[in-house]
């Protein structure tokens, strides 16, 4: 049986920003993929793997971005899995930039949103979605 939780991030550096979601789903039994891929530099190849992410097995995906923060929207326009949007606490403006462009997504994109850089919180609804018990 396939991972049931995709984790997308747009640039290598992020896996480290995403590791407290896989400490989570690692400690309550919930088996992932992490791969990266940027809405913005990997165009095609991030929206065929929102495309075939239910094909592929995976029940939840949690997209994690910062700045413009197009990843998880782009992903939810493409799936329609539920998606988590981790907004990261990089750039400028540590972040928020990211929660609004996530939180602020237009109606028929529906994204859960997690607070900045709480990639905990991302791994804990994931595993709630999935029917789990996610909690401390």
């Amino acid at each position: 049986m396939a991972n049931p939780v995709l984790i997308i991030v747009g640039s290598e550096n992020d896996r480290e920003r995403v590791a407290a979601a896989c400490t989570v789903l690692d400690d309550a039994g919930v088996g992932y993929d992490c791969v990266v891929s940027s809405a913005h530099r990997n165009a095609e190849q991030t929206a065929q793997i929102a495309k075939d992410a239910r094909k592929n097995g995976y029940q939840v995906v949690i997209a994690a971005a910062g700045l413009a923060a197009a990843l998880p929207g782009a992903v939810a326009a493409l799936t329609d899995l539920p998606v988590i949007g981790l907004p990261l606490d990089v750039g400028p403006l540590r972040g928020v930039d990211a929660l609004y462009a996530i939180a602020q997504l237009p109606p028929g994109c529906p994204v859960g949103t997690v607070g900045i850089g709480n990639a905990k919180n991302a791994g804990l609804l994931a595993v709630r979605i999935l029917g789990g018990r996610g909690g401390d």
